[in-house]
């Protein structure tokens, strides 16, 4: 299907490529980058400018705005094979279901966006995650080898857009195998079998950008670490320091001799207690940055100066305020676009509670502010 995209391309000087490396070096720019994050799953259902122009996904929706183009290259660096996905049980409102992960969940029988109700992990004590990992973390599984020709010919070195490598999760991801509450018992009950966990995820990311980084001049890195909520870390800041920061230094040494200086985590919630560690272990960048469980992107670029940058961070709770609050939050973001280091959008998914036409709105007053209008 082609996509018509309902909105010009904000003017350019530069290639999205030049611009993105620029704004994150604190280097001049011709204009901000302009990007998103994304959308619930009911805008795509519920916003008439979706429905009408019969754009169902985020990827559509990018082409949609005509924003900045921006990708990520991910590999083979999580369990393998999936667990089968199963209904497990039915009511007149939800499912039992087991997911690809071999999480036991309840989801709603309507589809509506929300975390499920997680009841069971397949993953308790040491032994199962010592099947688990024999059946499904095999570094020496032929489906972690990358086609490399192929990620040579779908990005050439001469592209005119920012490229990033995926590197994973150390404690995120096992977070979603192990349950909130599994992660935080397990810790305690069996730290070793956690850190075994940690060191094979570590590895496989290893094994992928030893594969990967050779061939393809990436732009920079990213990963997911969602491991806080409104009052900080789910995990304790001893157990991320000794155990997680030491990993991500070890794929920090591989991005740095391939060139790669830049790294953001995609962390939601209060990241302030990490932060420091983040650092130290070579993630200098946070995505999207929620606002209400943290602080006004202004608060941490200032504390940290540019040994820190931040991706997102535009209130979601103002999007939906209406036009003038809108207006007024976006206002505050003017001196961080201006001193670089800061690529503005909104601080998660835009939720549907946010009108079409003020998100319009906000997609203009983001080029008349942050473009070249």
């Amino acid at each position: 299907m082609t996509i018509e995209s309902c909105r010009d391309k904000w003017k350019s000087e530069m290639t999205d490529r030049e611009r993105f490396n620029n704004q994150m070096h604190y280097k001049s720019i011709d204009r901000s980058f302009n990007m998103e994050f994304g959308y619930w799953k009911e805008n795509f259902k519920e916003w008439s400018i979706f429905v009408e122009n019969d754009i169902t996904n985020n990827r559509e929706a990018d082409i949609f705005f005509n924003f900045d183009r921006i990708e990520v290259v991910f590999g083979p660096i999580w369990l393998n094979p999936l667990f089968p996905n199963e209904v497990i049980e039915e009511t007149e409102t939800s499912k039992i279901i087991m997911n690809c992960e071999g999480l036991i969940a309840e989801v709603p029988k309507d589809g509506h966006d929300t975390i499920p109700r997680f009841i069971k992990s397949s993953i308790v004590t040491p032994d199962d995650w010592n099947r688990c990992k024999k059946e499904r973390f095999r570094r020496d599984d032929p489906a972690r080898k990358v086609d490399i020709q192929k990620l040579k010919e779908k990005h050439p070195s001469d592209r005119d857009y920012p490229l990033g490598v995926y590197c994973g999760s150390m404690i995120g991801k096992i977070r979603d195998i192990l349950t909130f509450e599994g992660l935080a018992y397990a810790c305690y009950d069996y730290p070793d079998m956690v850190e075994d966990m940690v060191e094979t995820c570590c590895l496989l990311v290893e094994d992928f950008l030893d594969q990967v980084l050779p061939y393809i001049d990436f732009d920079f890195a990213a990963g997911w670490e969602d491991i806080c909520f409104k009052n900080g870390p789910i995990v304790s800041v001893d157990f991320f320091k000794k155990v997680v920061v030491p990993r991500y230094k070890r794929i920090r040494k591989k991005l740095d001799e391939s060139g790669i200086d830049i790294w953001y985590t995609d962390c939601d919630g209060d990241v302030r207690p990490l932060l420091p560690y983040f650092l130290e272990g070579g993630i200098n960048c946070l995505f999207p940055f929620e606002v209400n469980s943290c602080a006004h992107p202004s608060e941490l670029l200032n504390e940290y100066g540019k040994e820190l940058r931040i991706m997102g961070g535009v209130d979601k709770m103002e999007l939906g305020r209406g036009k003038d609050a809108i207006k007024a939050y976006l206002e505050t973001l003017v001196p961080l676009v201006e001193r670089g280091g800061y690529i503005p959008f909104c601080d998660h998914r835009c939720p549907p509670n946010v009108t079409p036409e003020d998100y319009l709105y906000y997609l203009d007053l983001k080029e008349e502010l942050f473009g070249m209008k």
